[in-house]
């Protein structure tokens, strides 16, 4: 059975995102997308299909622009947790993709709930 990494990539997006759709009650979606060169967050209500919120690691005002480290993930997750915060929501399930909980997503993860979400 050969399977290419981006196949295994999709089938665990799925996956993840299923399972939690399944315990979500209507709660916002925090989704993570992570590249080569950065990192990018989403406050997205699946309800009304609206992004409630963003940050990324392109922002200028965050000053990480052209990194992407594990400082770099904190600032962003400091960053969606404010401006989530100022949008009036506090309590969303985090959406990992197919990306593994580990290094920068954790570490985007921890800043967030340290800004006050809980997820």
């Amino acid at each position: 059975m050969a399977t290419n990494k981006r196949t295994l990539f999709l089938k665990r997006r799925m996956r993840n995102r299923n399972k939690l759709r399944k315990v979500a009650a209507g709660r916002p979606r925090l989704s993570v997308h992570r590249s080569s060169k950065n990192i990018s967050v989403q406050l997205i209500d699946d309800v009304n299909g609206v992004t409630l919120a963003s940050a990324s690691s392109l922002e200028k005002d965050l000053g990480v622009v052209g990194k992407n480290n594990v400082e770099a993930s904190a600032k962003v997750g400091a960053a969606i947790a404010e401006r989530a915060q100022k949008a009036g929501v506090d309590v969303c399930y985090f959406d990992r993709g197919g990306f593994l909980f580990h290094g920068k997503v954790k570490a985007l993860a921890d800043a967030a709930r340290e800004g006050g979400l809980k997820f």
